[in-house]
C-alpha cells in the first residue's frame, strides 16, 4: 500500500449546485445562495459567479455591484441536508472511517479499504464518479498521508478534480503556499507573520522556533511550525454526535416590537426542535443569541429539568431569557436559538401523556412537513394577519395549546 491513506472529499459549490439541480434553468448562470437585501451575505456562489469575483461571506450589495445579473436564491437547508445524507452514504460505502467536517466535506481513512477498492487514488476516483452518478454533483478530492495536506490538495484540485500528494513530495507541495492557508493562521496572525517577512509556509518552516515563540507564544508557535513541516498527527475521527443544534436569522431591518421578536423566537424554536426530532436527540440547555445594531452580541442560556425536543419547551425558555433582558436591550438585527447538551432520544423515556397535546401536535407538524414540504404546516401564532385570512384549504395550522393560550403569551 502507498503512504497516502487519507482522502479529503469536498463537494464543489455545494449549495449553489443543489439549487441548479432543483431548477435546471439556472445551469450556466451566476447563481448566488443568500439574501439579496442590504444585510444579506453570499453563502455560496456557482463557479460562473466566482468567475465574476463573487465569494462566500461577501456582502450581497457588493456581489450585486460586481455581477448585476447574478441570480439570488434563498437557502434551502432541508434540501442541503438531504443531499448531504446521500453524500455521506456514498463515503460510508467505502469505509466506516468517515469524519464529516460540514454538510459538504469529509475526511476518510481508507487504509482498510484498499483490498476491496484499490489504492487511495483509485478510491478517490471511484468516489467522485459515484457522487456524479448518484447525486448529480461534482466533488474534488485530495489524497495525502496527513489530513492537512489532503485538505489543501482538495482545495487546489477544484473544481471537479483529484490531486495526489505522495509522502515524498509533501514539503514540495506545501512550502510555496501562502502562510495563511495553514489551520490556525487567521488575519491577525498572518499580519504578525508578515511583519517578520513570513509570507509562505516555507518561510514559516525556515524560521527558528524561538523567534516564533516570542511573537506567537510557545504553544501556537510549536503547532504552526509542525504543520509547516507537514507534521499532522491527527487521526480521522469517525462521526460523533453533534454538540448542538441551532438556527439564527439576520433581518433586513432591526426588530424592536416585543411581539415580533417573540414570534421570531418561536419560529426559530420550531426549526431547532424539528431538527432535534429528525436527528434523534433531546436537549438539556437552551441558548438565545441576540445581536444588537452595534454588532455586539448577547447570549443567555438556561438548563431545563428534563431533556426536550419540543418547540414549546424551547420557546418557553427563550421567551423568559428575552424578557429578562434589561430595558434598552430590546432592538436586534439578528436572533438565534440553540439547543445544547444533547442526549439520544432513547436515553430519556418521557411519556407523551406527560408532554401533553403539544408533543402530538409537533410530531403531526413533522409528518405534514415531510409530506408537503417546509411551510405547509405552521403554528397559528406564526401566521401574519394576512396569512390568517388565507383559506384553510391552502394552509395547515397548529392551534393554541390545551389551555387555550397563545404560545406567545
Amino acid at each position: 500500500m502507498t503512504g497516502e491513506p487519507i482522502l479529503h472529499v469536498d463537494l464543489d459549490a455545494f449549495y449553489a449546485s443543489v439549487e441548479v439541480l432543483k431548477d435546471p434553468s439556472l445551469a450556466g448562470r451566476p447563481v448566488v445562495v443568500g439574501g439579496p437585501g442590504p444585510r444579506g451575505v453570499v453563502m455560496s456562489a456557482s463557479y460562473e459567479a466566482r468567475a465574476r469575483g463573487l465569494r462566500s461571506a461577501m456582502p450581497s450589495l457588493r456581489a450585486r455591484r460586481l455581477c448585476p445579473d447574478a441570480v439570488f436564491v434563498p437557502p434551502d437547508f432541508e434540501a442541503y441536508r438531504a443531499y448531504s445524507n446521500r453524500f455521506r452514504e456514498v463515503l460510508l460505502s467505502y469505509t466506516p472511517s468517515v469524519e464529516p467536517l460540514s454538510l459538504d466535506e469529509a475526511f476518510l481513512d481508507v487504509r482498510g479499504a484498499v483490498r476491496l477498492f484499490g489504492q487511495p487514488p483509485e478510491i478517490g476516483r471511484r468516489i467522485r464518479e459515484d457522487i456524479r452518478l448518484d447525486l448529480g454533483l461534482t466533488a474534488s478530492v485530495g489524497v495525502a498521508p496527513v489530513k492537512l495536506i489532503a485538505k489543501l490538495a482538495s482545495t487546489r484540485a477544484k473544481p471537479d478534480g483529484l490531486l495526489v500528494v505522495p509522502v515524498g513530495h509533501m514539503l514540495e507541495f506545501l512550502h510555496p503556499l501562502p502562510a495563511d492557508t495553514l489551520w490556525g493562521i487567521g488575519e491577525k496572525t498572518a499580519d504578525t507573520l508578515a511583519r517578520l517577512g513570513i509570507r509562505t509556509i516555507g518561510e514559516l518552516a525556515a524560521t527558528p522556533p524561538v523567534i516564533l515563540e516570542r511573537v506567537l507564544g510557545e504553544h501556537q508557535a510549536a503547532g504552526l511550525h509542525d504543520l509547516a513541516m507537514g507534521r499532522d498527527r491527527r487521526d480521522v475521527v469517525p462521526f460523533e454526535a453533534p454538540k448542538s443544534v441551532s438556527h439564527e436569522e439576520t433581518y433586513p431591518r432591526d426588530l424592536d416590537a416585543p411581539d415580533e421578536i417573540l414570534r421570531e423566537l418561536l419560529s426559530l424554536s420550531h426549526r431547532v426542535a424539528a431538527r432535534l426530532r429528525s436527528d434523534g436527540y433531546r436537549a438539556r440547555t437552551v441558548t438565545v443569541k441576540l445581536r444588537l445594531p452595534s454588532f455586539s452580541t448577547l447570549t443567555r442560556s438556561r438548563t431545563v429539568p428534563s431533556p426536550t425536543d419540543l418547540a414549546s419547551d424551547l420557546f418557553h425558555v427563550a421567551r423568559e431569557l428575552f424578557l429578562a433582558l434589561p430595558e434598552g436591550r430590546r432592538r436586534f438585527r439578528l436572533l438565534g436559538v440553540a439547543a445544547t447538551g444533547l442526549v439520544p432520544s432513547g436515553a430519556e423515556q418521557v411519556a407523551l401523556v406527560r408532554q401533553g397535546r403539544w408533543s402530538e401536535a409537533e410530531r403531526a407538524l413533522d409528518r405534514v412537513t415531510k409530506r408537503y414540504g417546509p411551510g405547509a404546516a405552521v403554528p397559528a401564532a406564526l401566521l401574519s394577519p394576512s396569512s390568517r385570512r388565507t383559506s384553510p384549504s391552502r394552509r395547515r395550522t397548529i392551534e393554541p395549546n390545551a389551555e387555550g393560550n397563545s404560545p406567545l403569551v
